[in-house]
């Protein structure tokens, strides 16, 4: 198997990979029009040898570890021969839709949430449960992260939970003890953060804004009984909640706990290694788990993940595992059984786990997900004990966001803009925001 010994090839290997990879896309592809249609029973499905494309985006980092993990099948099966179709995140969703629409899209495809309806409801995507994938071991309501009524056209690659990350360094500086996450209200959180701009003095804040990412919101909404999105694909969250969202930042902008709108604006497009916590100025930030690791060495201190305010003040909690990303097999492949035989390596394989670690989540798989655990640095370790801790917490799986949800980081930003600056209230804010996200989602 191939423990730690791959983490240290993968940064030498990174450029060779994406020279080689460069090199691949260019030859001849399997993605054709026949085959699978509209995610229907096989037609004229070829037998192997074979040829079949995958596509995923990422870091030259997750290209070298992909690389191997390909040579691995491919030595498992070699009557397979998988062709690297990679790019990174900006270019992946428009190169994956010039495929689709010239015919020729990926066999294996790499998807996110919100792009997961759009794609199936168009006929691109494969019904996996006609398709020999074992997924056993991964949990139904993780599961339900790619299903679209009852049909399962996504299979989580790993999960995250959205949290705060606390810089513990600041909170001693400031003379301010880290709450108890497991008790701690909103109105706590407020207090908290306002404390920690006060007692640690000019030019560091308690809490960098969450209003940059739906993910926040939802929790939110779940608290009360709510839901960002309906499971028939309509907007689940009320008018009210997304006020309070926005009061939220405010509240604090007053307080002095979080940072001015103009460097509120810097921060969020600065990631974890800029943020407030990242650069030891602030007591906490809003990120997803699996970002422990890059906030943890980008600060040099210790953070540690806290879940979020109001879990237990509510009607329910609202923290919820995120599939960190998806596989879905193309319906139009002229190869769905050597597709599904890479998807279930991928998934389920030990040798794909060991040197995926993390990089797609923490495994979806829960036995894969102990056998790597051991591995994990202390970070990564920390975030794996997180989401253990909180498994017992969770309800249930947020509703797959339906057609258009993409459109949601554009709006949340620029609405969250102008509530910052004060150039709409938070009462104008919510109003936009179920217009805006109603428009997009209705097509």
């Amino acid at each position: 198997m191939r423990t730690t010994t791959n983490q240290r090839h993968r940064r030498a290997a990174a450029v060779a990979a994406g020279a080689a990879a460069a090199a691949l896309i260019l030859s001849a592809c399997s993605g054709g029009d026949s085959g699978l249609g509209g995610g229907g029973e096989p037609v004229e499905a070829k037998e192997c040898p074979c040829e079949i494309r995958f596509a995923w985006w990422g870091s030259d980092e997750r290209h070298a570890a992909t690389e191997e993990i390909i040579a691995a099948f491919e030595k498992e099966n070699p009557d397979i021969d998988v062709v690297p179709d990679f790019t990174d995140w900006d270019g992946y969703w428009n190169k994956l839709s010039t495929a689709v629409a010239a015919g020729d899209t990926p066999d294996v495809i790499t998807q996110e949430e919100r792009y997961v309806s759009d794609y199936a409801t168009r006929g691109v995507l494969a019904d996996l449960g006609t398709l020999d994938i074992d997924t056993s071991k991964i949990d139904e309501a993780i599961l339900a992260g790619g299903q679209i009524d009852g049909t399962q056209y996504a299979l989580p690659t790993g999960i995250n939970s959205y949290a705060l990350m606390a810089n513990p360094a600041v909170f001693e500086k400031a003379g301010v003890e880290i709450p108890d996450d497991t008790t701690w209200t909103w109105e706590e959180y407020v207090e908290t953060a306002n404390a920690i701009s006060e007692g640690a003095g000019k030019g560091v804040w308690g809490v960098q804004d969450y209003g940059f990412n739906e993910a926040g919101l939802n929790i939110l909404a779940r608290q009360k009984g709510e839901s960002l999105w309906t499971p028939e694909g309509e907007i689940g969250v009320s008018e009210e909640t997304v006020a309070q969202f926005y009061q939220t930042s405010l509240d604090l902008m007053e307080g002095g706990g979080q940072p001015d709108a103009s460097r509120s604006l810097e921060y969020q497009h600065a990631g974890p290694e800029g943020s407030l916590v990242g650069t030891n100025v602030g007591g906490m930030a809003h990120f997803w788990s699996n970002q422990l690791g890059a906030l943890t060495e980008a600060s040099g201190e210790e953070i540690q993940l806290l879940r979020y305010p109001g879990e237990t003040e509510g009607e329910r909690t609202g923290v919820y595992y995120k599939p960190a990303m998806f596989y879905s097999v193309s319906a139009k492949t002229e190869y769905p059984d050597a597709a599904a035989k890479f998807v279930d390596f991928m998934l389920n394989a030990e040798e794909a786990a060991k040197i995926n670690l993390t990089d797609r989540g923490l495994p979806a798989n829960s036995e894969m997900r102990e056998l790597i655990t051991p591995e994990l640095a202390d970070a990564d370790q920390a975030m794996a004990d997180y989401m253990a801790d909180i498994e017992d917490e969770i309800v249930d799986a947020p509703p797959v966001p339906p057609n258009g949800s993409a459109e949601m980081e554009e709006i949340m930003e620029r609405i969250n803009t102008e509530v910052l600056f004060e150039r709409i209230t938070p009462e104008e804010a919510a109003t936009m925001f179920m217009e805006e996200v109603g428009a997009a989602i209705a097509g």
